[in-house]
């Protein structure tokens, strides 16, 4: 079932998925519709699932999921995991790549392979308050207070 991501309760269950480009706006569109589409029909063991989600900075795809009332299943996750590999195909991105990083340089989201955000940090091109997208935040309230951080609270941290 899908309902508002600003609904969903602090505790519920995040999945972000960064794609190493920018959406353009007819992308998050169509993004959109099949998002709503998608989390219309998500079910665990025939159960459906509470869910919402929201489109960042035309970069990050935000998956919320209340577990309250039925928690996301083996076979949930795999269907989620299948719909995000579909958007990679048919948009060209890379979603599930947890090996780079996102962080702010100035107003623009930078977008680089793990091995580059070390050197960048090595060369003193990012700093500890170099603004960095946690991805690993697991709960809303996470999200929320911890997703956005300076490298020198989060994981990041051990590079800069």
């Amino acid at each position: 079932m899908l309902v508002d991501f600003n609904e969903l309760p602090e505790h519920s269950r995040i999945w972000i998925y960064q794609s190493n480009r920018s959406f353009t706006d007819t992308e998050q569109e169509e993004i959109k519709e099949e998002l709503d589409s998608f989390l219309k029909e998500w079910t665990a063991h025939g159960s459906e699932l509470h869910a919402g989600y929201e489109i960042r900075y035309k970069r990050f795809i935000v998956i919320g999921l209340d577990q309250a009332s039925a928690s996301a299943s083996g076979c949930s996750i795999d269907a989620s995991v299948h719909f995000i590999q579909t958007l990679e195909k048919r948009y060209n991105v890379e979603l599930m790549d947890r090996m780079n990083v996102s962080f702010k340089q100035g107003e623009f989201i930078a977008y680089k392979p793990l091995k580059d955000f070390k050197k960048m940090a090595k060369d003193k091109s990012v700093s500890p308050n170099t603004i960095v997208f946690n991805n690993l935040v697991a709960t809303k309230q996470e999200y929320l207070e911890h997703w956005e951080v300076p490298a020198s609270e989060s994981w990041h941290s051990r590079f800069v």
